[in-house]
């Protein structure tokens, strides 16, 4: 049977963008379909705009330890629309490099929704009809709201990088790291921000220690963290145009806006997949083999869609892997082990590996942990502090996990998961050389467990 693409990729972010690009490549018929933006949401309502809104926010800070080292400079006010209309011309210009990357590698591209008809059938939402020998879900998810009376009056983390202005309190609700990020963000803008969690320590999943602090720090720089704590119901108040807030604490209060950042899910919604045997799993993700496979041979799946690991450099390695294994005849597992990570709160976190909690649930451990004020911060005279912590197995050394809290985590963390990823043992952070002075030193200082288990 012929067919009219060797390759169907639905959806425009960053994991299928990749896997259509490097396929044409290679020589294949590719082609396209994006509904939204191209981009998803890491370029267009994620990663990327909230980076550039991380960046924005540290000013107040750096203003106040300048002024501590001696600058005389004052602090001035911070300029929303002027932010939002450079953020979104940013975003329209990686828009502009992915459509291009699209069209040099040869991809053919299609700006509409699509369903799938039959294992190597695509139908447009113009109704034309496209035949392809392999088809790759590559949608993404889109947040989810928790079912609560009046949460059409809330917005999400899709829609606060488009508000007219910054309101002057604001309620973010759930405690996951978009949560976090968001609450450490807009406090650093100038909103008077209360964050509300049902749970009983934010971030959960990760490690204990590193996380509690975390928390302290957010409470400190000014957010009103509320945990065990959930919204009832929400109205508005025709009066102020506020929100009016019950919440299971019995606070009833009032905000000019409210976010919820409770959770994410799968774009499989009215996509067809299950009319043609594909197995969605109870999130409504696609259930896939280590190759990125579905349940029907000829469709494969990557990135959020599947709700394996939801991040963004993932879903471009699951791509690759799938052109490696499906067109380059090199079966290709998607590795999913030991994956640096970085939450973008203030301050940073940034973490591979085990948590100290799971690690005791494994084998026996060694945990080496230091926190301290960091050399800049304490010079300005801020109380913040920040954490470098290694989990190591007692039986062979290896370093199974290892947790920042500090400013540029993340950066750091992106070279220390190199030594853990390769397997590096205590004794092999011990014998590097410690750069004299920074934060990171401590990694390769730190002499004598703290806890052992």
């Amino acid at each position: 049977m012929a067919f009219d693409y060797d390759l169907f990729v639905i959806g425009g972010g960053s994991g299928g963008v990749r896997a259509a690009r490097v396929a044409a490549q290679g020589g294949a018929h590719v082609a396209l379909a994006e509904e939204s933006r191209y981009g998803g949401t890491c370029v267009i309502r994620g990663c990327v705009p909230k980076k550039l809104m991380v960046f924005a926010s540290e000013f107040v800070d750096i203003v106040e330890d300048a002024r501590a080292f001696g600058w005389d400079i004052s602090p001035g006010s911070f300029d929303w629309p002027t932010f939002r209309g450079k953020l979104h011309a940013e975003l329209d210009r990686l828009e502009g490099v992915y459509r291009k990357l699209l069209a040099g590698s040869g991809v053919e591209t299609f700006d509409m929704r699509v369903r799938v008809a039959d294992a190597h059938t695509i139908e447009l939402s113009d109704g034309t009809r496209k035949s392809a020998r392999h088809i790759l879900l590559a949608m993404g998810g889109w947040p989810v709201k928790p079912g609560i009376a009046g949460e059409e009056l809330a917005i999400t983390s899709n829609e606060v990088f488009h508000l007219d202005h910054l309101p002057k309190r604001m309620l973010v609700v759930g405690g996951g790291y978009i949560a976090c990020e968001f609450a450490c963000i807009l406090n650093g803008l100038g909103v008077e921000v209360t964050q509300y969690y049902r749970g009983a320590q934010v971030l959960r999943g990760f490690d204990d220690e590193a996380r509690g602090l975390v928390a302290e720090e957010m409470q400190q720089k000014g957010v009103e963290l509320h945990l065990g704590t959930n919204v009832l119901e929400m109205k508005r108040d025709e009066a102020s145009g506020s929100v009016w807030v019950k919440s299971t604490n019995g606070d009833e209060r009032e905000f000019d806006q409210v976010m919820f950042a409770t959770g994410r899910a799968p774009n499989t919604r009215d996509m067809g997949l299950q009319d043609v045997g594909v197995e969605l799993g109870r999130n409504g993700e696609v259930v896939v083999d280590a190759y990125s496979q579905s349940s029907v041979p000829s469709i494969h799946a990557i990135g959020d869609v599947t709700d394996r690991v939801n991040l963004t450099p993932v879903a471009i390695r699951e791509g690759m892997a799938f052109v490696e294994t499906v067109f380059n005849g090199n079966p290709t597992p998607v590795d999913h082990d030991l994956i640096p990570t970085a939450i973008f709160t203030q301050p940073e976190m940034g973490t591979i590996g085990l948590s100290e909690e799971e690690a005791r649930e494994q084998e026996p451990v060694e945990v080496y942990c230091t926190s301290f004020k960091p050399m800049q911060q304490a010079f300005a005279g801020r109380s913040d502090r920040v954490l470098m912590k290694l989990i190591v197995s007692r039986e062979s050394r290896k370093v199974l996990g290892c947790h920042i809290v500090a400013p540029g985590a993340g950066e750091m963390i992106q070279l220390a998961g190199i030594a853990v990823k390769m397997g590096a043992t205590k004794e092999d952070f011990d014998r590097t050389v410690a750069v004299h002075p920074t934060m990171a030193e401590e990694i390769v200082t730190m002499k004598a467990p703290v806890r052992t288990g």
